[in-house]
């Protein structure tokens, strides 16, 4: 039952969700567009508690994968748990078993030190190749799955990684290769900043590594034409009481303002290191976009924080209640890549949002269209997830919004284009409807968000709130 402690949002994660098989998906309203052709997917913790034990942050449930498929026959859903190792092993015990971004070892002292991995949740991201979909983690490679029925296959090294190079949440496609690039950061003796390249099925091509001091957090980076850009903002980790188990991730996690934010641009081809500098601090969990402009200047776009203070906010959606305000909102950085320097630094957007998206066929490119959750008109941001989705047209600095209505909370808006290479599409999105505990999916036209979307799509059952998902044609 909701208390007065509790928010609406807060009953899709009550408990854990249930999976449900391949069914036949009801349409509430309107019509599947004929173009829509292919399948969906989003990524996000399925389970926060174990024998009545929360989790200790947002970070640590249990990856569940939603995927819709949509054929000439209709739309079809599926949600499944990734059977990760940690998920299988503390589903047999029913209880926690590792630590993880928010949690340390349960149990004594002696139990806690230096004896056991974090969890691999496999709950952030989700990856689709020609023959398998990864679920994506920060800190270790991914788990592979069947495109179609979700079935987990296992750990998949992407035929190069070692079990050590962790593959993180945000990897980038060029639309024009099909190459795709990521990173992981390894802590080990001394701190390492891995770049991939892979081929367009996900087979390693390049690896190279580069030192960094002490333990950042690095959760994003953005391909901007011939560069691999990273802003590595001032959060450190305090690594010595996490390895003695005697603090998580998160709660070692120190905001060093006087570190400035530190930039680093690389070359694609080589993964070498062109240039670095430092900029004044923030933070941002993630980029929307980048390009080289005729000038020869890299121009960045990224959601940006005043602070750090996002971390303990979403660690306080586990119990459903937000007591520590944060604001974002979408800002643009141009630099020099061959020296790093901030050219210049302007908030493109006064509006609260988080998870941008662009066309994928624009990623790395100048681009006209970016996609966000945002928060509705007249709420109290503070308490709430956000409930709308925002269209930013940049060419003519339109902005339109689709307000999903009181107690409806949205996931990150995905674009799916009507053919290869087009700006004409689809933006699908998850909502949560706080008043019936039920789940949809609502598909809206691309330039027309303030309309009502042209369908709806009802669910067998609820799907918690999540992270990323992508779309994949057929």
């Amino acid at each position: 039952m909701l208390t007065r402690d509790r928010q609406p949002w807060s009953k899709a994660i009550e408990k854990p969700a249930p999976e449900f098989p391949l069914v036949p998906l009801n349409i509430l309203s309107g019509a599947i567009p004929e173009g829509l052709r292919g399948s969906f997917y989003r990524n996000g913790p399925g389970r926060l508690e174990r024998n009545g034990m929360l989790v200790g942050h947002w970070f640590d449930g249990d990856g569940a994968i939603l995927a819709v498929h949509f054929t000439d026959a209709g739309a079809s859903g599926i949600y499944r748990y990734v059977q990760t190792d940690g998920y299988q092993k503390e589903t047999a015990a029913k209880k926690f078993l590792f630590p993880n971004y928010g949690m340390t070892t349960p149990g004594a002292i002696w139990n806690k030190i230096g004896k056991q991995e974090p969890k691999n949740s496999a709950n952030t991201s989700v990856l689709a190749l020609p023959n398998k979909l990864l679920a994506l983690w920060e800190g270790g490679n991914p788990y592979a799955l069947d495109l179609q029925t979700l079935e987990t296959f296992g750990l998949d090294n992407l035929s190069g990684l070692t079990r050590s190079d962790p593959f993180s949440a945000h990897p980038k496609i060029d639309p024009q290769t099909g190459e795709i690039y990521n990173f992981g950061i390894v802590a080990d003796i001394s701190v390492t900043l891995n770049l991939y390249k892979f081929n367009s099925a996900g087979k390693l091509l390049k690896k190279s590594s580069m030192k960094v001091e002490q333990l950042p957090l690095v959760h994003d980076f953005v391909l901007a034409g011939q560069y691999l850009i990273f802003f590595i903002p001032p959060v450190r980790v305090n690594v010595i009481p996490v390895v003695a188990g005697l603090k998580s991730f998160s709660e070692a996690m120190q905001w060093q303002p006087e570190l400035g934010t530190q930039i680093l641009v690389f070359d694609r081809d080589t993964l070498s290191l062109v240039s670095r500098s430092q900029t004044d601090p923030w933070y941002q969990w993630h980029f929307n976009n980048g390009y080289v402009d005729s000038d020869g200047s890299a121009v960045v776009q990224l959601i940006r924080y005043p602070d750090f203070k996002t971390n303990q906010n979403l660690k306080e959606v586990v119990r459903g209640k937000i007591d520590t305000p944060t604001m974002s909102t979408l800002w643009q950085i141009r630099l020099d890549p061959k020296t790093s320097k901030v050219i210049a630094n302007e908030e493109v957007l006064d509006l609260y949002c988080e998870f941008p998206t662009i066309p994928p066929h624009q990623v790395g490119q100048p681009w006209q269209h970016t996609y966000l959750s945002a928060h509705r008109e007249g709420i109290n941001r503070d308490l709430e997830l956000f409930g709308a989705i925002a269209h930013l047209n940049h060419k003519t600095s339109n902005l339109s919004i689709a307000d999903m209505g009181d107690n409806y909370y949205t996931s990150e808006p995905t674009f799916a284009p009507n053919a290869p290479n087009s700006e004409d599409g689809w933006v699908l999105t998850v909502v949560y409807d706080g008043n019936s505990h039920t789940s949809e999916v609502r598909i809206y036209e691309s330039d027309r968000l303030e309309d009502e979307p042209i369908c709806r799509l009802g669910l067998p059952s609820v799907i918690p709130h999540g992270f990323h998902g992508t779309w994949k044609s057929a």
